[in-house]
């Protein structure tokens, strides 16, 4: 970089849940030339303005090839992606002298070690930062959100709890837990802010933020800080509905844990999002990480978002779900 500035900006999972947003934002800011880096095979369109580069995930040399230039490289994938994806990305990252990386993490605290050693992947993510330290080449820099909001909120029941089809929610412990989450948009807005921060201090005595000052660190951003109740209290005025009109349950957040544990043990896939989002939120503060981290809101110009509104964006998606079944 000749500049003090990230300028090219590679992508995995550019037309992604949270992938899309991230383009748009960055797109919006017009400081970036901003490449695709896709599979052969895939099929997505790409908005006008993107470059697409198709890579061979078995053949390292089309990844360093794709990789030239970049000064940041954005990793975003399913968790169902093959395990050894973003090693062969970071590996790739570093020998075209890639030096940032944007790791494949997106939800909750890995400083948390009791939460990283619960949720089956935290150890993955912490594996991946020390495998970028190792080889040298690249910094990263987290963006650490909590669960999508939208998505967890419309998905499955498995999830935030609720059932849409049937007005039914079941609560984790009493539901008065709270926890940090983010919506799409406002992650995609994070990250193109924090990539509009030039790279370095202009001077010893410039104190602006700058993206160095979180070199192998996390950023942490956050929606909404809020309990299941909250939710319930936003769908309700949604809704126009009211709580005698919702079917309410109980689980323990332990138990649920454990269920989940035995499920994805048996191979049900299923398991690992019971167990996640239960152990999110057991009543330690594990999914609050606002109490412990100072969040980075104010610093990246992030707007105070409309919870109703986001709301409404998740039970529309839940009816189209709905309807597509």
């Amino acid at each position: 970089m000749n500049k003090n500035q990230i300028e090219n900006i590679s992508i995995v999972g550019a037309s992604g849940h949270v992938g899309k947003f991230i383009v748009d934002e960055l797109l919006t800011t017009g400081k970036h030339k901003i490449t695709a880096i896709s599979r052969e095979d895939s099929t997505s369109e790409m908005p006008a303005g993107v470059e697409v580069k198709k890579v061979n995930y078995d053949d390292q040399s089309s990844l360093v090839k794709a990789l030239q230039g970049t000064d940041m490289l954005i990793i975003t994938m399913s968790v169902m992606a093959p395990r050894d994806s973003e090693s062969k990305l970071v590996e790739a990252a570093a020998e075209a002298n890639v030096p940032w990386i944007m790791p494949n993490e997106w939800g909750g605290d890995h400083t948390d070690a009791q939460l990283v050693q619960d949720i089956i992947i935290g150890q993955s993510k912490l594996d991946n930062r020390a495998h970028i330290e190792k080889l040298g080449k690249s910094s990263w820099v987290g963006l650490t959100c909590g669960f999508w909001y939208e998505y967890s909120l419309s998905f499955s029941p498995l999830l935030y709890g609720f059932d849409f089809v049937n007005r039914a929610v079941t609560f984790y412990d009493d539901g008065n837990t709270s926890i940090n989450t983010s919506t799409w948009a406002q992650c995609g807005r994070a990250v193109a802010s924090l990539l509009s921060l030039k790279v370095h201090r202009d001077s010893e005595d410039d104190e602006s933020p700058c993206l160095t000052n979180f070199k192998n660190e996390s950023v942490y951003i956050s929606s909404f800080r809020v309990s299941q109740r909250d939710m319930l209290s936003s769908v309700m005025r949604v809704t126009n509905t009211a709580e005698q009109d919702w079917k309410v349950e109980y689980e323990p957040t332990n138990e649920r844990f454990k269920a989940g544990q035995e499920q994805f043990k048996k191979g049900d896939r299923a398991g690992f999002a019971k167990l996640l989002y239960a152990r999110v939120f057991y009543p330690d503060g594990s999914g609050d990480f606002e109490a412990k981290h100072v969040l980075s809101n104010d610093m990246l110009g992030l707007p105070k978002e409309n919870i109703d509104e986001a709301t409404k964006t998740a039970i529309k998606m839940a009816e189209q779900i709905y309807a597509s079944h």
